[in-house]
């Protein structure tokens, strides 16, 4: 008999590659890890790992064992969903993350929408980037995960995932007060060749599609100044040391000093959650879905 948590350990170490990146993953000690990989392999009879350097490997029968730990995991994901649906009961744990302006502007809202309605639901959250958090879903260490995409530059999802709208987030941009196009109703991205640019982190999502918009608009871009978070970015273009995209959700309130004027070109970005397929027909995934959808609704 297979010991379903070992199983779960080697899908772990298949997926990310090492002993620490499953360990985390999994929320256990690498030496845990190492622990149910050795109980496994007295199990099965055969060597599943192999030393690589400092790391280790999966041998072939370690590889070909992972094939069929994903295959079970995902069916017990799929029995479990169908006790819950049979059941009809919001319960149990669900564990949800989002980018940081989602985390701000939905969560306080569905979460709260949430408890209220279904007390029997465990709710955990966290901010993630949309790259974090997509990566948690497919592990299994998130059910949800509240994720974005650009109207010009859409995010590839991994198979075995669904997502569904929450909402088409409109985006200005943010400029000092006294900034000599302040006074627009509307702005072209080509205007602002000369100025600074406050952006996200180096790598980030949204960086990469700044440049790539600004770049397709004929602009080289000039970044000053870097920052994760919407109200940072403001709080520094309050200083008068540059201009910033500013998405409506979670932006508000607008620091003094500041205004925000909507692009020409109608810049957007599309917000919506993602799950895996094979726990479409839980009904905690399904309330928290209809949850997240009328708090972007309130927001649009």
């Amino acid at each position: 008999m297979l010991n379903l948590e070992r199983l779960r350990t080697l899908d772990a170490l298949a997926r990310h590659g090492s002993v620490s990146g499953a360990a985390e993953g999994l929320h256990i000690t690498t030496s845990a890890v190492s622990q149910q990989m050795s109980k496994l392999e007295r199990e099965v009879g055969q060597q599943l790992l192999a030393k690589n350097g400092r790391g280790v490997r999966l041998t072939d029968a370690g590889r070909l064992l992972a094939e069929h730990a994903a295959r079970i995991l995902s069916q017990v994901e799929l029995a479990r969903s169908d006790l819950e649906a049979q059941r009809g009961e919001v319960a149990g744990e669900l564990r949800v993350s989002a980018f940081p302006t989602a985390a701000r502007g939905l969560f306080p809202h569905a979460l709260s929408a949430l408890r209220e309605r279904h007390p029997a639901l465990r709710l955990r959250s966290c901010e993630l980037e949309p790259e974090r958090g997509i990566a948690g879903v497919v592990r299994g260490d998130l059910d949800l995960a509240v994720v974005l995409d650009w109207y010009n530059k859409p995010m590839a999802l991994p198979d075995g995932l669904v997502k569904a709208p929450i909402l088409d987030d409109p985006a200005d941009v943010a400029m000092p007060v006294d900034h000599r196009l302040a006074g627009r109703d509307e702005v072209d991205l080509a205007e602002f060749a000369d100025d600074e640019w406050i952006t996200w982190g180096e790598g980030e999502f949204c960086h990469e599609w700044l440049i790539f918009t600004l770049r397709s608009n004929g602009i080289e871009p000039i970044v000053g100044h870097r920052a994760a978070e919407t109200h940072t970015q403001l709080g520094l273009v309050a200083a008068g040391l540059g201009v910033c995209i500013a998405p409506l959700l979670g932006r508000h309130p607008v620091p003094d000093g500041v205004v925000t004027v909507p692009v020409r070109q109608r810049v957007r970005r599309h917000v919506y959650v993602v799950w895996r397929a094979d726990a479409d027909r839980r009904p905690s995934i399904r309330a928290a879905v209809k949850a997240l959808r009328a708090a972007g609704e309130s927001v649009a």
